[in-house]
């Protein structure tokens, strides 16, 4: 693939580096969580606890996985604590990395030469990837594990035998990105569920398809699964409590989850201003009634209790065990109320705000931009951003739905599609950086579209992994 395309390759590179590079001296990030993972991580280097600082004192906590925590660690290690510099560098260098992967998994899916170029190609230029590789967040690291994962299953499920390395790494990056963020398991669904659609029919292989298909299962799950072995002996050892992953809502163990609050706020959250603006509010900060769409207080009912419960919190800004009890009682009369919209119709609206809003969260935009308030450069910005991310959507929607049969390991690019954002749609801060780990598959499918018609050529892959 590159000896063919040498000069598609160093060009484009050239050109994706100097993107991340201009985002890495222009819009470097920092945000609230970026500072607990630092925390994290030094605490966990310079005094062997992992745990964050609270009152001077370094707490052990499981609030976070320590995937991240751990890369930052070892980027601390050799150029110092708090070198963000660095993180941003090596992170930049992921996300080249993960251009590579993505054409080389587009040259195994897609029937077309052309394919792997232009998947390069939309992966280097795509501003939304190079934006959080200049931010200190999972988002980069869990890409490139998502499609290293993503590229190993195709190449094992392809392989006519059992493909044990393949699997095997299929799995350990599975494992990593579970590591980075509990969302990651979504992947290992798609690809088990995929896995035995693909195979189990095929009995091109007589009777030993079925056992190889289920060591292979094996390989996987115990590969993704057992990296989180060590995590959940430690905090059983250590905070005496069983936790295989994180907390829900990233609390620790003697701090309230905001379980009422958090289902009141699903009651109408649709939009990620709303999270800016209302949801990251609590607590600590005052909710302004304002603020609230129109669907939130459209229950007469119930309308009289919100601007009376949101009244009680403004006055401490403190979500006490009492305040976050009447917030549930509350989302439990509108859920009885509207059962449809709060189940079916705001799941949808969530998803379609998370994959279709301008992605410039990290940006100066105002996150308001459809008003058109902001300053014309910024609004032209966010608009611009709007109509790439649909155009690069809409491309892979096409494709898929015009020429779906061109497509190798479909199921498992869509599965992995549909698992992830069905999962989103059940959260209740819909954030547009959740649906990123899905962008190299939408980058595969446009690349489908994009690269021509089959042109008759086979896939690059000639040769299955074997043992």
């Amino acid at each position: 693939m590159l000896h063919e395309n040498r000069r598609l390759f160093l060009w484009t590179t050239l050109a994706a580096l100097t993107l991340r590079l201009f985002f890495f001296v222009y819009f470097p990030s920092v945000t609230d969580d970026s500072h607990a993972y630092i925390d994290l991580a030094s605490n966990w280097l310079q005094h062997g606890v992992y745990g964050q600082t609270q009152l001077g004192n370094v707490v052990p906590g499981d609030t976070r996985l320590p995937g991240y925590p751990a890369f930052l660690a070892a980027v601390f290690w050799v150029f110092g604590v708090g070198s963000v510099r660095a993180v941003l560098i090596i992170q930049i260098l992921f996300d080249l990395g993960t251009c590579f992967i993505i054409a080389d998994l587009a040259r195994r899916a897609v029937p077309r030469r052309r394919a792997s170029g232009v998947a390069f190609v939309l992966a280097a230029v795509c501003p939304f990837l190079a934006n959080y590789a200049a931010a200190i967040l999972t988002e980069t690291l869990e890409i490139f594990f998502t499609v290293v994962a993503l590229d190993f299953a195709v190449t094992a499920i392809d392989s006519r035998v059992l493909a044990w390395r393949m699997w095997a790494g299929a799995g350990i990056s599975v494992g990593i990105c579970i590591l980075l963020r509990p969302d990651g398991g979504i992947l290992l669904a798609a690809v088990g569920l995929f896995g035995a659609v693909a195979v189990l029919p095929d009995r091109s292989l007589g009777s030993g398809r079925f056992r190889n298909f289920v060591l292979a299962e094996i390989v996987l799950v115990a590969c993704a699964l057992s990296p989180l072995v060590p995590w959940t002996i430690r905090n059983f050892h250590t905070l005496h409590h069983f936790q295989p992953l994180a907390p829900r809502y990233a609390n620790e163990s003697d701090e309230l989850a905001p379980r009422g609050f958090n289902r009141w706020a699903k009651t109408w959250i649709v939009d990620y201003a709303s999270v800016e603006e209302v949801y990251w509010n609590v607590p600590g900060d005052k909710i302004e009634i304002d603020k609230l769409p129109s669907r939130a207080l459209d229950e007469p009912p119930t309308r009289d209790t919100t601007f009376a419960l949101l009244s009680d919190y403004n006055q401490s800004q403190e979500l006490t065990p009492a305040l976050d009890a009447r917030f549930g009682d509350l989302a439990a009369e509108r859920i009885r109320a509207r059962p449809v919209r709060y189940y079916a119709v705001l799941p949808v609206l969530r998803v379609a705000d998370m994959w279709l809003r301008p992605r410039t969260e990290l940006l100066p935009p105002d996150i308001r931009w459809w008003e058109f308030n902001d300053e014309t450069w910024y609004s032209a910005l966010a608009v611009a951003f709007g109509l790439l991310n649909l155009a690069y959507v809409a491309t892979a929607a096409i494709e898929v739905v015009l020429r779906r049969s061109d497509i190798r390991f479909l199921g498992l690019l869509i599965g992995f599609l549909v698992l992830r954002s069905a999962f989103l749609g059940t959260i209740e801060n819909p954030e547009p950086r959740y649906t990123l780990e899905c962008y190299p598959v939408i980058i595969v499918l446009a690349s489908a579209l994009l690269a021509g018609r089959r042109d008759g050529a086979q896939p690059l892959y000639a040769h299955s992994p074997s043992e």
